[in-house]
């Protein structure tokens, strides 16, 4: 394996040299020749059944503290418990645990909408449509212009209360994240409608039945006000969690020109993405995302490979002269506040 060598720089500092697409095939080559493609059930098999017994665990718990206030203190448990278990759904959703559609879509179903209440569906459509055009203002619907906006010429056109919100998206940032887990569940039934009846009838059934576990498990375990300070505390942090494992990814990185993007494969993912330096804790907290580039590159790639593909994907990102960004964590939510500050900037100073 060769060795890791230096980050090219915390940024880029400006765009990289115009490559073709061919670019990326000596470094798939490499990787498949190391066997570093080939899955792990094993090990998805074991997180899978640990991040089970952690949730029943926590289940018990709920009904051991109900009947006091102490009972919140499960619920920052209960919510990175969640967050792994929407790791295992992104990564069922990337084929990465299994080759077999029909069983990725079964782990997915499981894990998103009945344990979290999240529709996979939605999730792959939206997701897989931001991998194949990370940053691309009129592809990729990560970037598309909401409750925030991504570039200067969104900004613009913002009116009423959202251009409120658009001048003050940096400070309201994170606070916005605390209403990312339910977000996501709305969002879920609002997409049954685009669903074949089929699937919309399975995915319906298990966000339903979602609903009425969760309030059912809350309302058996604890008083109604303990039930309802918890499922706002829980459902607000597992919200920062996930806003705070992926604002890092793509935010304040490099965007494709809309009216002439012919970035090859390597350029239009290393470019876009940011890796966060870390240890064991940080690949666990992140699930992996932390080496957003080497999973841009290589979606099915199983998440334990990650941290053995990086020393070979920045090695050849330096052999050809393009720009590997990695930071520290810290640093990452820094740079994406500017960003979301700098957006903002035109509409403060009318």
């Amino acid at each position: 394996m060769p060795q890791a060598i230096a980050a090219v720089a915390d940024r880029p500092t400006g765009a990289a040299p115009r490559r073709a697409g061919s670019d990326f095939a000596p470094l798939l080559r490499t990787v498949k020749a190391q066997g570093l493609l080939e899955r792990r059930p094993g090990w998805y098999a074991r997180t899978m059944g640990v991040n089970a017994a952690a949730l029943v665990a926590a289940g018990m718990g709920l009904f051991a503290l109900g009947q006091s206030w102490w009972v919140l203190l499960l619920a920052p448990v209960l919510s990175v418990l969640c967050v792994r278990t929407a790791f295992i759904g992104h990564d069922a959703g990337h084929a990465q645990i299994t080759g077999n559609r029909a069983v990725a879509h079964l782990i997915g179903l499981f894990h998103g909408n009945l344990l979290l209440g999240m529709s996979v569906s939605w999730w792959n459509d939206k997701h897989n449509r931001h991998h194949a055009h990370p940053n691309h203002i009129d592809k990729d619907p990560d970037v598309a212009a909401d409750v925030l906006v991504f570039t200067s010429e969104q900004a613009g056109v913002r009116v009423g209360f959202r251009r409120w919100l658009t001048r003050n998206q940096a400070w309201l940032f994170f606070p916005l994240t605390l209403l990312q887990g339910v977000a996501m569940k709305v969002y879920g039934f609002q997409d049954l409608r685009r669903q074949p009846p089929r699937q919309r009838a399975l995915e319906g059934t298990l966000l339903v039945a979602h609903l009425v576990g969760y309030a059912t498990l809350l309302l058996t375990a604890m008083p109604l006000a303990h039930a309802l300070v918890f499922a706002a505390l829980h459902q607000a942090l597992f919200g920062l969690h996930l806003g705070m494992a992926f604002a890092p990814n793509h935010k304040g990185m490099d965007m494709p020109d809309p009216h002439g993007d012919r970035w090859g494969h390597l350029q239009r993912q290393v470019l876009t993405s940011r890796n966060i330096r870390g240890g064991a804790v940080t690949d666990w907290l992140l699930g992996g995302l932390n080496y957003q580039i080497e999973h841009h590159l290589f979606p099915s790639l199983p998440r334990p490979h990650l941290r053995l593909v990086q020393p070979l994907v920045r090695a050849h990102c330096h052999a050809v002269g393009m720009p590997y960004t990695e930071t520290g964590l810290i640093d990452s939510y820094r740079q994406v506040l500017r960003h979301m500050y700098e957006v903002g900037e035109p509409l403060r100073v009318e």
